[in-house]
């Protein structure tokens, strides 16, 4: 039972940085993002790469979720989770997890995206 429980805190807190999801991209990797955001906020901007699956469930769909709900999504695969700042992330994250989805959460959001694309630039 203890190793289950350090499991399931392992598999929670498992983030992944922006420098690592680029360095992934540049790998031809294939990523699954969930953005937890309002639909709005995701379409205003969102992670846009042809190796990117892109998908919306916003975070209040998340909390409410029931079991076997969340089907849209594949459960064999990765998938980072992501948010503004990371925070809703982490939490949909852990419910996820729950419902035995492996995930990973974007450290520090979109937010940190931003400030690692723009970094890229100067």
């Amino acid at each position: 039972m203890v190793f289950f429980i350090l499991e399931v805190l392992i598999l929670i807190n498992k983030k992944i940085t922006p420098i690592e999801l680029d360095e992934k991209l540049k790998r031809n990797e294939k990523v699954i993002l969930l953005d937890v955001r309002a639909e709005e906020k995701y379409n205003d901007f969102h992670l846009e790469n042809p190796l990117i699956e892109s998908h919306n469930i916003p975070k209040t769909e998340i909390f409410e979720a029931a079991e076997g709900s969340l089907l849209a999504l594949p459960n064999e695969a990765e998938i980072i989770v992501t948010c503004t700042t990371g925070n809703s992330a982490a939490k949909c994250a852990q419910i996820l997890s729950e419902h035995h989805y492996k995930v990973t959460v974007l450290e520090g959001g979109l937010t940190a995206w931003k400030e690692y694309q723009k970094s890229l630039e100067d």
